[in-house]
């Protein structure tokens, strides 16, 4: 077996083993690659094993952070939920591992990250306070509809009976009405937005499976999620709401909807992706039905001191988030992709 970096003569060959393996995720695809480049102009190591047959057995994407502020680090994968080794057996995604760990110490990381959903018997740190809450979906809205509480469906109604709220499918012809609604709420909570750019180069990547939905009130996008499509899955990555329009019950259309448009298009499962567990959003989630999935976050660090805590929960930002929640919207939008870059 050896293992060497993806070039873009074996881009076709790369995707090929992830559309013929049940273990790849989305993130897995080459196209990823030239995203996250294009829009964060980050290194990538993309890392294939290959048999004695010079046929690609395993894979493992890895991106490079490197900031002042945040350190130097590296992920499999970061922006996204899922990465990690994928191979034919757990020896070849193990040296996939080591071989990312031999990279890491060459260039002198702090941390290696990989985002995985399987438990591994390694001596690498692990944090497990994070699901993705999978909904397996059935054959009609109908069957859907008829498995909610009475309260949800109240829920999903009570927008519908507003004047003037509408429901809108499209492509890249839509991403300001997303943008918009996305940006606004980010700075609400207080995180840098992702430039507007990163949602383009997923279209320009990825067109034949990206959507977007959003609810309009007298053609005003009130809430909006960006939708991506792999095999028999659907998931929503984004997914944002006004909060001056809350008490309308948008973002209960908005995910009524965009339900519908994943059994109506033939997709098996949706993701609503990742929660910690019993937290708000995980509550709201399970409400449709779904399921959680544990995910395994697993650490090198070339230290060995304390795992890295990358995340608006940590105190130490508290501070920063506070004062974003305050700057003028027109600030975040130049200031925050520029942070945001490299926060994994």
């Amino acid at each position: 077996m050896i293992i060497e970096l993806l070039t873009p003569q074996s881009y076709h060959e790369w995707d090929d083993y992830i559309a013929n393996t049940n273990k790849a995720s989305l993130y897995h695809l080459s196209c990823w690659k030239e995203v996250i480049e294009r829009s964060f102009r980050h290194n990538t190591y993309y890392l294939m094993a290959r048999n004695v047959n010079k046929k690609i057995n395993g894979v493992l994407p890895l991106v490079r952070l490197k900031s002042r502020l945040f350190g130097d680090y590296m992920v499999s994968i970061p922006f996204f939920n899922y990465g990690g080794p994928c191979g034919d057996d757990a020896e070849i995604e193990k040296e996939l591992i080591n071989t990312a760990i031999n990279t890491g110490k060459a260039d002198g990381v702090g941390h290696i990250e990989f985002r995985d959903v399987q438990h591994r018997e390694n001596n690498l740190q692990c944090k497990t306070e994070k699901v993705c809450l999978i909904l397996d979906l059935p054959e009609t809205p109908d069957e859907l509809w008829g498995s909610f509480s009475s309260k949800l469906k109240s829920q999903i109604k009570r927008p519908l009976k507003e004047e003037g709220m509408t429901v809108e499918f499209g492509g890249i012809d839509k991403l300001n009405n997303f943008y918009g609604v996305f940006s606004k709420n980010m700075r609400d909570l207080g995180t840098p937005v992702y430039g507007k750019n990163f949602f383009e180069n997923i279209f320009k990547s990825y067109p034949e499976h990206t959507k977007i939905c959003t609810i309009k009130l007298k053609e005003v996008p009130v809430a909006s999620g960006f939708l991506i499509g792999f095999k028999k899955r659907l998931e929503i990555p984004w997914a944002s709401s006004l909060k001056e329009y809350n008490k309308l019950s948008p973002n209960m259309l908005l995910y009524w909807s965009v339900l519908k448009f994943a059994i109506e298009n033939g997709y098996k499962q949706f993701d609503f992706g990742r929660s910690s567990i019993e937290s708000g959003t995980y509550r709201f989630k399970e409400q449709w039905g779904a399921k959680p999935i544990q995910l395994y976050w697993y650490y090198w660090l070339s230290n060995g001191g304390k795992l890295p805590k990358l995340n608006p929960h940590n105190p130490k930002y508290q501070t920063a988030i506070n004062i974003w929640k305050r700057l003028p919207l027109s600030v975040t939008k130049i200031i925050g992709p520029r942070i945001v870059k490299n926060l994994p």
